[in-house]
């Protein structure tokens, strides 16, 4: 029971911060503001919802599945990140 509330918050949490990351790529005016409320919100997001579905994972093999997929995602998204500010550096996005 409390465990099934404690995933209903840190999912709810992650989702929230998808939401900001949204909204801030939206909002921001160029594009490394942009690309850091994505990376930033992102991965913050992912997390709360990878340890939310921890708590209700039935073994230890899939709660190391999520903790593996989240740090991937981790870093792909900073790798790739780095890759678009690069290039959008040397294009002289605004």
């Amino acid at each position: 029971m409390i465990a099934d509330a404690v995933t209903v918050l840190l999912i709810g949490a992650g989702l929230f911060f998808f939401v900001a990351g949204t909204v801030g790529f939206v909002r921001f005016p160029d594009v490394h503001s942009r690309l850091h409320a994505l990376t930033k919100a992102d991965n913050l997001g992912l997390g709360l919802v990878v340890l939310g579905a921890a708590l209700q994972a039935p073994d230890a093999a899939t709660v190391l599945k999520l903790v593996l997929v989240w740090l991937l995602t981790l870093a792909a998204a900073a790798t790739v990140a780095q890759l678009l500010a690069r290039s959008a550096l040397e294009d002289g996005a605004p």
